[in-house]
Protein backbone atom coordinates (compact mmCIF):
# COMPACT_ATOMS: atom_id res chain seq x y z
CA UNK A 1 0.00 0.00 0.00
CA UNK A 2 1.46 3.39 -1.03
CA UNK A 3 1.07 6.62 1.70
CA UNK A 4 0.46 9.66 -0.30
CA UNK A 5 2.77 12.30 1.04
CA UNK A 6 1.92 15.87 1.64
CA UNK A 7 3.18 18.35 -0.79
CA UNK A 8 6.07 20.32 1.80
CA UNK A 9 4.91 24.04 1.59
CA UNK A 10 8.35 26.36 1.11
CA UNK A 11 8.16 29.13 4.29
CA UNK A 12 8.71 32.60 3.24
CA UNK A 13 11.44 33.83 5.12
CA UNK A 14 10.08 37.18 5.04
CA UNK A 15 6.85 36.08 6.66
CA UNK A 16 8.81 34.49 9.64
CA UNK A 17 11.10 37.38 10.01
CA UNK A 18 7.96 40.09 10.45
CA UNK A 19 6.24 37.86 12.97
CA UNK A 20 8.96 37.61 14.66
CA UNK A 21 9.71 41.10 14.61
CA UNK A 22 6.18 41.99 15.77
CA UNK A 23 6.14 39.73 18.36
CA UNK A 24 8.92 40.91 19.96
CA UNK A 25 7.77 44.52 19.36
CA UNK A 26 4.34 43.97 21.22
CA UNK A 27 6.40 42.36 23.75
CA UNK A 28 8.00 45.32 24.36
CA UNK A 29 4.91 47.13 24.15
CA UNK A 30 3.68 45.34 27.23
CA UNK A 31 7.27 45.59 29.07
CA UNK A 32 7.41 49.03 28.58
CA UNK A 33 3.81 49.69 29.73
CA UNK A 34 4.54 47.68 32.78
CA UNK A 35 7.53 49.78 33.84
CA UNK A 36 5.07 52.81 33.28
CA UNK A 37 2.71 51.60 36.36
CA UNK A 38 5.59 50.38 38.83
CA UNK A 39 7.73 53.80 37.98
CA UNK A 40 7.32 56.11 41.35
CA UNK A 41 6.51 58.98 41.09
CA UNK A 42 9.00 61.85 42.50
CA UNK A 43 7.27 65.49 42.98
CA UNK A 44 9.48 68.38 44.99
CA UNK A 45 7.56 70.87 45.87
CA UNK A 46 8.62 74.77 46.51
CA UNK A 47 7.09 77.34 49.07
CA UNK A 48 7.92 80.93 49.33
CA UNK A 49 4.88 82.82 50.09
CA UNK A 50 6.12 84.28 52.86
CA UNK A 51 8.81 84.29 55.54
CA UNK A 52 9.58 80.20 55.33
CA UNK A 53 11.52 79.24 52.27
CA UNK A 54 10.53 75.62 52.00
CA UNK A 55 11.30 72.55 49.80
CA UNK A 56 9.35 68.85 50.02
CA UNK A 57 10.08 66.21 48.25
CA UNK A 58 6.70 63.25 47.62
CA UNK A 59 7.00 59.74 46.38
CA UNK A 60 3.78 58.47 44.90
CA UNK A 61 1.84 60.34 47.55
CA UNK A 62 3.88 60.01 50.51
CA UNK A 63 5.96 62.43 52.10
CA UNK A 64 9.73 61.95 52.31
CA UNK A 65 11.12 65.27 53.29
CA UNK A 66 9.83 68.65 54.42
CA UNK A 67 12.75 71.41 55.19
CA UNK A 68 11.93 74.60 56.37
CA UNK A 69 13.49 77.80 56.45
CA UNK A 70 12.14 80.27 59.05
CA UNK A 71 13.47 83.50 58.44
CA UNK A 72 14.50 85.47 61.68
CA UNK A 73 15.35 88.95 60.29
CA UNK A 74 11.63 90.35 60.65
CA UNK A 75 11.77 89.69 64.24
CA UNK A 76 13.78 93.26 64.89
CA UNK A 77 10.92 95.22 62.51
CA UNK A 78 7.88 93.61 64.53
CA UNK A 79 6.87 92.42 61.24
CA UNK A 80 7.59 90.98 57.58
CA UNK A 81 9.11 93.38 55.76
CA UNK A 82 8.56 91.65 52.14
CA UNK A 83 11.76 93.13 50.58
CA UNK A 84 13.93 91.67 53.04
CA UNK A 85 11.68 87.79 52.90
CA UNK A 86 12.50 88.44 48.83
CA UNK A 87 16.50 88.52 49.62
CA UNK A 88 16.23 86.15 52.10
CA UNK A 89 14.63 83.46 50.04
CA UNK A 90 17.32 83.94 47.26
CA UNK A 91 19.76 83.13 50.14
CA UNK A 92 18.33 80.01 51.41
CA UNK A 93 16.40 78.44 48.32
CA UNK A 94 19.38 76.39 46.92
CA UNK A 95 20.46 75.14 50.26
CA UNK A 96 17.07 74.25 51.01
CA UNK A 97 16.24 72.71 47.90
CA UNK A 98 19.31 70.86 48.17
CA UNK A 99 18.73 68.94 51.62
CA UNK A 100 15.10 67.98 50.86
CA UNK A 101 16.72 66.52 47.69
CA UNK A 102 19.12 64.69 50.21
CA UNK A 103 16.56 63.81 52.82
CA UNK A 104 14.49 62.03 50.47
CA UNK A 105 17.38 60.17 48.53
CA UNK A 106 16.59 61.39 45.41
CA UNK A 107 18.73 63.00 42.28
CA UNK A 108 16.79 65.91 40.92
CA UNK A 109 17.20 63.94 37.95
CA UNK A 110 14.85 61.31 38.82
CA UNK A 111 12.17 64.07 39.39
CA UNK A 112 8.96 63.95 37.35
CA UNK A 113 7.59 67.39 38.37
CA UNK A 114 8.00 70.27 40.13
CA UNK A 115 5.13 72.28 42.16
CA UNK A 116 5.08 75.68 43.50
CA UNK A 117 3.04 78.79 45.40
CA UNK A 118 2.06 80.63 42.88
CA UNK A 119 0.01 82.92 45.80
CA UNK A 120 -1.38 83.92 47.64
CA UNK A 121 1.41 86.03 49.27
CA UNK A 122 3.82 88.65 49.29
CA UNK A 123 4.97 89.29 45.75
CA UNK A 124 8.45 89.75 45.48
CA UNK A 125 8.80 85.85 47.73
CA UNK A 126 6.45 84.03 45.45
CA UNK A 127 8.81 85.63 42.41
CA UNK A 128 11.68 83.63 44.19
CA UNK A 129 10.40 80.25 44.44
CA UNK A 130 7.87 81.06 40.64
CA UNK A 131 11.26 81.94 39.12
CA UNK A 132 13.40 78.96 40.44
CA UNK A 133 10.90 76.52 39.75
CA UNK A 134 10.53 77.39 36.19
CA UNK A 135 14.39 77.49 35.43
CA UNK A 136 14.32 73.81 37.14
CA UNK A 137 11.78 72.56 35.22
CA UNK A 138 13.21 74.13 31.87
CA UNK A 139 15.86 72.30 32.71
CA UNK A 140 15.05 68.76 33.29
CA UNK A 141 12.12 69.13 30.59
CA UNK A 142 9.48 68.08 33.73
CA UNK A 143 6.24 69.20 33.87
CA UNK A 144 5.23 72.52 36.11
CA UNK A 145 2.45 72.61 38.63
CA UNK A 146 0.87 75.92 40.09
CA UNK A 147 -0.07 75.49 43.41
CA UNK A 148 -3.04 77.83 45.58
CA UNK A 149 -1.43 78.42 48.89
CA UNK A 150 -4.78 78.79 50.51
CA UNK A 151 -5.63 75.07 48.78
CA UNK A 152 -2.65 73.43 50.14
CA UNK A 153 -3.24 73.69 53.80
CA UNK A 154 -6.71 72.36 53.56
CA UNK A 155 -5.19 69.80 51.97
CA UNK A 156 -1.95 69.55 54.35
CA UNK A 157 -5.06 67.17 56.38
CA UNK A 158 -4.41 64.42 53.92
CA UNK A 159 -0.72 63.86 54.00
CA UNK A 160 -0.83 61.81 57.34
CA UNK A 161 -3.95 59.83 58.69
CA UNK A 162 -7.04 60.38 59.86
CA UNK A 163 -7.92 62.04 56.82
CA UNK A 164 -11.47 63.52 56.21
CA UNK A 165 -13.87 62.25 53.67
CA UNK A 166 -15.24 64.46 51.03
CA UNK A 167 -17.05 66.54 51.37
CA UNK A 168 -15.92 68.61 54.42
CA UNK A 169 -16.17 71.56 56.18
CA UNK A 170 -12.69 73.45 56.88
CA UNK A 171 -12.12 76.63 58.46
CA UNK A 172 -8.55 78.09 57.49
CA UNK A 173 -7.00 80.72 59.50
CA UNK A 174 -3.90 82.52 59.48
CA UNK A 175 -2.28 85.82 59.30
CA UNK A 176 -3.92 86.73 56.39
CA UNK A 177 -7.13 84.55 55.90
CA UNK A 178 -9.91 83.62 58.08
CA UNK A 179 -11.66 81.68 55.95
CA UNK A 180 -14.38 78.47 56.27
CA UNK A 181 -13.98 76.54 53.11
CA UNK A 182 -16.36 73.98 51.93
CA UNK A 183 -14.37 71.27 50.45
CA UNK A 184 -16.35 69.31 47.75
CA UNK A 185 -13.17 67.46 46.38
CA UNK A 186 -9.05 67.49 46.69
CA UNK A 187 -9.45 70.43 43.26
CA UNK A 188 -13.10 72.00 44.23
CA UNK A 189 -13.51 74.29 46.86
CA UNK A 190 -15.64 76.88 47.82
CA UNK A 191 -15.46 79.59 50.05
CA UNK A 192 -18.55 80.36 52.02
CA UNK A 193 -17.18 82.63 54.52
CA UNK A 194 -14.36 84.69 55.31
CA UNK A 195 -13.25 87.81 56.89
CA UNK A 196 -14.53 91.15 55.86
CA UNK A 197 -11.13 92.92 56.83
CA UNK A 198 -8.33 91.72 58.95
CA UNK A 199 -8.17 87.99 59.79
CA UNK A 200 -7.75 86.47 63.08
CA UNK A 201 -3.90 86.08 63.08
CA UNK A 202 -3.52 89.59 62.66
CA UNK A 203 -5.68 90.30 65.54
CA UNK A 204 -3.30 88.36 67.69
CA UNK A 205 -0.05 89.49 66.27
CA UNK A 206 -1.49 93.07 66.62
CA UNK A 207 -2.63 92.71 70.21
CA UNK A 208 0.87 90.83 71.19
CA UNK A 209 2.48 93.87 70.19
CA UNK A 210 0.42 96.29 72.01
CA UNK A 211 1.20 94.35 75.40
CA UNK A 212 4.86 94.54 74.60
CA UNK A 213 5.47 91.05 72.74
CA UNK A 214 7.62 90.18 70.28
CA UNK A 215 6.89 89.20 66.69
CA UNK A 216 5.84 86.44 65.97
CA UNK A 217 3.34 87.37 68.70
CA UNK A 218 0.35 84.74 68.06
CA UNK A 219 2.39 81.43 69.90
CA UNK A 220 3.79 83.79 72.53
CA UNK A 221 0.00 84.65 73.59
CA UNK A 222 -1.37 81.07 73.66
CA UNK A 223 1.71 80.39 76.17
CA UNK A 224 0.97 83.06 78.37
CA UNK A 225 -2.75 82.27 78.56
CA UNK A 226 -2.24 79.09 79.58
CA UNK A 227 -1.52 80.49 82.72
CA UNK A 228 -3.87 83.45 82.59
CA UNK A 229 -7.99 83.65 83.76
CA UNK A 230 -10.24 83.88 80.01
CA UNK A 231 -13.35 85.23 82.16
CA UNK A 232 -10.87 88.24 83.59
CA UNK A 233 -11.60 90.94 80.55
CA UNK A 234 -15.10 89.69 78.59
CA UNK A 235 -14.99 91.62 74.98
CA UNK A 236 -18.12 92.23 73.11
CA UNK A 237 -17.49 89.92 70.08
CA UNK A 238 -19.93 92.04 67.45
CA UNK A 239 -21.97 90.42 64.78
CA UNK A 240 -21.43 90.10 60.90
CA UNK A 241 -23.68 88.37 58.74
CA UNK A 242 -24.13 85.16 57.56
CA UNK A 243 -21.13 83.28 57.81
CA UNK A 244 -18.44 86.52 57.45
CA UNK A 245 -15.73 87.37 60.41
CA UNK A 246 -15.07 91.00 60.77
CA UNK A 247 -11.92 91.23 63.59
CA UNK A 248 -11.04 95.08 63.65
CA UNK A 249 -13.92 95.96 66.00
CA UNK A 250 -12.29 93.54 68.46
CA UNK A 251 -8.80 95.02 67.65
CA UNK A 252 -9.80 98.50 68.38
CA UNK A 253 -11.96 97.10 71.89
CA UNK A 254 -8.55 95.52 72.94
CA UNK A 255 -6.55 99.07 71.78
CA UNK A 256 -8.96 101.31 73.97
CA UNK A 257 -9.23 99.08 76.73
CA UNK A 258 -5.85 98.97 77.40
CA UNK A 259 -5.02 102.71 76.99
CA UNK A 260 -8.12 103.13 79.29
CA UNK A 261 -6.72 100.89 82.39
CA UNK A 262 -2.72 101.82 81.42
CA UNK A 263 -3.76 105.49 82.40
CA UNK A 264 -4.88 104.74 85.56
CA UNK A 265 -2.21 102.12 85.97
CA UNK A 266 1.00 102.48 84.02
CA UNK A 267 1.97 98.74 85.62
CA UNK A 268 -1.39 97.00 84.15
CA UNK A 269 -0.25 95.39 81.06
CA UNK A 270 2.65 93.64 83.01
CA UNK A 271 0.82 92.94 86.08
CA UNK A 272 -2.02 91.19 84.21
CA UNK A 273 -0.45 90.37 80.71
CA UNK A 274 -1.87 86.45 81.40
CA UNK A 275 -5.25 87.44 82.17
CA UNK A 276 -5.23 89.80 79.41
CA UNK A 277 -3.49 87.28 76.85
CA UNK A 278 -6.25 84.73 77.81
CA UNK A 279 -9.17 86.70 77.58
CA UNK A 280 -8.69 87.89 74.15
CA UNK A 281 -7.63 84.33 72.95
CA UNK A 282 -11.17 82.99 74.69
CA UNK A 283 -13.11 85.75 72.73
CA UNK A 284 -11.18 85.67 69.17
CA UNK A 285 -11.77 81.82 69.57
CA UNK A 286 -15.16 82.38 69.98
CA UNK A 287 -16.02 84.26 67.48
CA UNK A 288 -14.40 81.58 65.03
CA UNK A 289 -16.64 78.91 66.56
CA UNK A 290 -19.04 80.87 66.31
CA UNK A 291 -19.67 80.93 62.88
CA UNK A 292 -18.19 77.10 62.63
CA UNK A 293 -21.17 75.75 64.44
CA UNK A 294 -23.88 78.45 62.12
CA UNK A 295 -22.06 76.35 58.96
CA UNK A 296 -21.67 73.12 60.10
CA UNK A 297 -25.62 72.83 60.82
CA UNK A 298 -26.41 75.02 57.24
CA UNK A 299 -24.30 72.40 55.72
CA UNK A 300 -25.31 69.31 57.33
CA UNK A 301 -22.05 68.38 57.56
CA UNK A 302 -20.59 66.01 60.53
CA UNK A 303 -16.68 66.40 59.56
CA UNK A 304 -14.77 69.54 60.78
CA UNK A 305 -11.08 70.13 59.65
CA UNK A 306 -8.71 73.41 60.85
CA UNK A 307 -5.64 74.44 58.54
CA UNK A 308 -3.32 77.38 58.64
CA UNK A 309 -0.95 78.74 60.99
CA UNK A 310 -3.88 79.81 63.42
CA UNK A 311 -4.35 76.14 63.54
CA UNK A 312 -1.69 75.25 65.61
CA UNK A 313 -3.62 77.80 68.45
CA UNK A 314 -3.27 75.01 71.43
CA UNK A 315 -6.92 77.24 72.58
CA UNK A 316 -8.65 76.59 69.52
CA UNK A 317 -7.44 73.00 69.17
CA UNK A 318 -8.66 72.08 72.42
CA UNK A 319 -12.45 74.34 71.71
CA UNK A 320 -12.78 72.73 68.79
CA UNK A 321 -12.23 69.33 69.75
CA UNK A 322 -14.56 70.07 72.77
CA UNK A 323 -16.85 71.21 70.39
CA UNK A 324 -16.88 68.22 67.94
CA UNK A 325 -17.71 65.82 70.78
CA UNK A 326 -20.62 67.63 72.10
CA UNK A 327 -21.74 67.85 68.69
CA UNK A 328 -21.26 64.59 67.65
CA UNK A 329 -18.63 65.97 64.65
CA UNK A 330 -15.53 64.36 63.50
CA UNK A 331 -12.73 66.88 64.29
CA UNK A 332 -9.38 66.89 62.12
CA UNK A 333 -6.65 68.72 63.34
CA UNK A 334 -2.95 68.56 61.35
CA UNK A 335 0.27 67.98 63.17
CA UNK A 336 1.93 70.95 64.28
CA UNK A 337 4.24 71.22 61.61
CA UNK A 338 1.48 71.33 58.84
CA UNK A 339 -0.06 74.15 59.82
CA UNK A 340 2.44 77.08 59.22
CA UNK A 341 3.58 77.07 56.04
CA UNK A 342 5.66 74.84 54.45
CA UNK A 343 6.28 72.52 51.12
CA UNK A 344 4.52 69.34 52.41
CA UNK A 345 1.27 70.84 51.70
CA UNK A 346 2.58 72.34 48.54
CA UNK A 347 3.46 68.78 47.49
CA UNK A 348 0.07 66.83 48.49
CA UNK A 349 -1.84 69.43 46.28
CA UNK A 350 0.85 69.38 43.59
CA UNK A 351 0.31 65.53 44.03
CA UNK A 352 -3.79 65.89 43.15
CA UNK A 353 -2.84 68.02 40.56
CA UNK A 354 -0.75 65.89 38.90
CA UNK A 355 -2.61 62.60 38.92
CA UNK A 356 -5.26 65.29 37.01
CA UNK A 357 -3.35 66.02 34.65
CA UNK A 358 -3.56 70.08 35.81
CA UNK A 359 -0.18 71.28 34.45
CA UNK A 360 0.98 74.94 33.83
CA UNK A 361 3.35 76.26 31.16
CA UNK A 362 6.74 78.68 31.31
CA UNK A 363 4.11 81.80 30.95
CA UNK A 364 2.83 81.56 34.87
CA UNK A 365 3.86 84.18 36.99
CA UNK A 366 2.93 84.73 40.76
CA UNK A 367 -0.11 86.17 41.96
CA UNK A 368 -0.26 88.16 45.17
CA UNK A 369 -4.32 87.53 45.35
CA UNK A 370 -5.25 84.43 44.19
CA UNK A 371 -8.73 83.18 44.89
CA UNK A 372 -10.06 79.65 45.81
Amino acid sequence: MKVKMSKKIPTNPYRTDLARIFRYFTMFIFFALFLQTIRKMNLLAIESSCDETSAAVMVDGVLKSNVISTQLIHTEWGGVVPELASREHQKAIIPVVTEALQKANINKNELNAIAFTRGPGLLGALLVGTSFAKSLSLALNIPLIEVNHMQAHVLAHFIEDPKPQFPFLCLTVSGGHTQLVWVKDALHMEVIGETQDDAVGEAFDKTAKLIGLPYPGGPLIDKLAKEGNPDRFPFSLGEMPGLNFSFSGIKTQILYFLQKETQKNPQFVEENKADICASVQKSLIDMLLRKVKKAMREKSCKQIAIAGGVSANSGLRSRLSEMGEKEGWDVFIPAFQYCTDNAGMIAMAGHFKYEAGEFTNQDVTPLARYNL
